[in-house]
């Protein structure tokens, strides 16, 4: 996206104020500053039934930092494809990527409005690589691998990144569908990085909390279980360790405390490429 094209986008934008959104929820509970009252009264509705959300959402944001230092550092990936991206706060895929390796390339996707208004934030890319931003919904899978073509190389390793977006695709055999779209598109040595709320660890606080967030006027959520969330991955290679709650993917001397949203990172196995060492 040029200077240009991001000027005139957020020149042509809608925001419905009145109505919640997940991506100014999200930037609520991290702290951030862009959100509108709706958003505000809905995190404290959900809030008030769950409060560990707050922690979910910072746990998250870890998850994201550990899985791209080790696929930047430890695996060599360079491409990142970050789908649901949501607003810009601290420790973004490309500031994460670039502090590990300065030219790694980063695309990322999102249909609210509000993040097409803030995208430039998410294109302050070091000189040595390039970022890219695309105002599109996760279930145009065509029209993002299309458009991510400018920025990324698909012949070489990619890392698609799927957090907090799928649970938004509530019909499971349009997400496993989508999954498979996106990953058919990965040459062998690429990854799939999936983080999705559960109600395993809190089954009623989330109950209590999904049934706030509809009555608010929120998007229709899924809440999935591991088992459910493992299929997204059928025939991918699932590093260590495994599908567990994001709070306990490799923390690395962080606070293991189980959150409601589990994690997993997969790779893309065939023909004589070799895994890299964990």
């Amino acid at each position: 996206m040029t200077e240009a094209s991001s000027r005139s986008a957020t020149s042509q934008v809608e925001l419905d104020s009145s109505v919640p959104h997940s991506a100014r929820l999200w930037n609520y509970l991290l702290g951030g500053k862009d959100h509108f009252a709706a958003d505000r009264a809905a995190a404290e509705q959900v809030l008030a039934f769950m409060p560990e959300l707050v922690q979910s959402a910072r746990f998250n944001r870890e998850f994201l930092g550990r899985a791209v230092r080790h696929l930047v550092g430890t695996a060599g990936v360079r491409q990142f494809l970050d789908i649901g991206t949501g607003l810009p706060t601290a420790n973004n895929t490309h500031e994460v990527a670039q502090a590990v390796a300065p030219e790694c390339r980063v695309v990322y996707v999102d249909n609210d409005p509000m993040v097409l208004v803030h995208a430039r934030a998410l294109l302050t890319s070091r000189p040595e690589g390039a970022t890219d931003y695309i105002d599109a919904d996760l279930r145009a899978p065509e029209r993002i691998l299309a458009e991510a073509r400018r920025t990324l190389d698909f012949t070489q390793p990619v890392a698609i990144m799927l957090l907090g977006i799928l649970n938004f695709v509530v019909d499971d055999d349009e997400a496993t569908r989508i999954v498979r779209h996106l990953v058919d598109a990965l040459p062998v040595g690429g990854y799939l990085v999936i983080s999705h709320p559960t109600r395993e660890v809190n089954p009623e606080a989330v109950d209590r909390a999904m049934e706030s967030w509809r009555a608010g006027g929120g998007a229709a959520m899924a809440v999935r279980t591991p088992q459910e969330i493992t299929r997204f991955v059928e025939g991918l290679d699932l590093l260590d360790p495994g599908v567990v709650t994001c709070s306990q993917w490799r923390p690395d001397g962080n606070d293991t405390t189980p959150a409601s949203e589990y994690a997993l990172v997969a790779r893309k196995a065939g023909g004589a490429a070799a895994p890299p060492a964990d």
